[in-house]
């Protein structure tokens, strides 16, 4: 059976075949929102996969895609919107962590701080999690505050998937240098990053594979 699933900031469609898929996405028809938790999000016994970059990178258009969902997500044209740690239940399968952005100036220094502070103890504390999928934006410079963070998830052993988000807007030849540069700086794979699109869909099979690998690794 296919089914053509309209989701993202622009209406993206997705051509699914609900035969084909398996595994984690097949149960993206059964998504539950669990909460907002500033702090120390409840254990719920199932496999958790955390979502997390700068506030203006396109997180929530991006869960929304993933999620093949239009408002799973807040989207919002003012960054920093997400200020807990959100949860949504994927069937009975696994669990989605929306983390809070950072980076973003107009928030106050205090605020940023606890920010931080959260998802520090998010990474330290939480047995659940299997992969934190790190999303930056391909139209700019590989940033800093990026890099420092594939480095604590390193030091904390927790694996990662480096996606650049926004590729549509880009030539391909602005493209293909884009994710030279991160590749290149934060010292990826071959397979990463993986290119994101929340407009076109592109990428979220990829994103899938990797979540789904993931889970079973465990």
């Amino acid at each position: 059976m296919l089914e053509e699933v309209s989701f993202g900031q622009r209406g993206c469609s997705v051509l699914m075949s609900l035969e084909e898929t398996d595994g984690v996405r097949k149960q993206v028809g059964k998504v539950d929102f669990l909460g907002s938790f500033p702090s120390s999000p409840p254990v719920h016994g199932l496999d958790e996969v955390a979502f997390v970059g700068r506030s203006n990178v396109g997180k929530s258009s991006a869960l929304n895609c993933i999620l093949a969902r239009k408002r799973a997500a807040r989207v919002s044209s003012r960054p920093g919107r997400t200020q807990a740690i959100n949860l949504f239940q994927v069937g009975d399968s696994c669990v989605f962590a929306d983390l809070p952005g950072y980076g973003y100036a107009r928030v106050p220094e205090a605020v940023q701080e606890a920010w931080r502070e959260s998802i520090e103890a998010y990474f330290a504390e939480r047995e659940c999690l299997r992969l934190v999928v790190v999303l930056v934006d391909a139209r700019r410079e590989p940033q800093e505050l990026d890099g420092q963070l594939l480095f604590a998830l390193t030091t904390y052993r927790i694996p990662a998937l480096v996606v650049a988000t926004k590729v549509d807007k880009l030539s391909r030849r602005q493209r293909r240098a884009a994710l030279t540069k991160i590749q290149d700086e934060f010292r990826l794979g071959e397979e990463e990053p993986v290119a994101f699109s929340a407009v076109t869909g592109e990428g979220r099979d990829k994103i899938w594979d990797r979540i789904e690998r993931a889970c079973k690794e465990h």
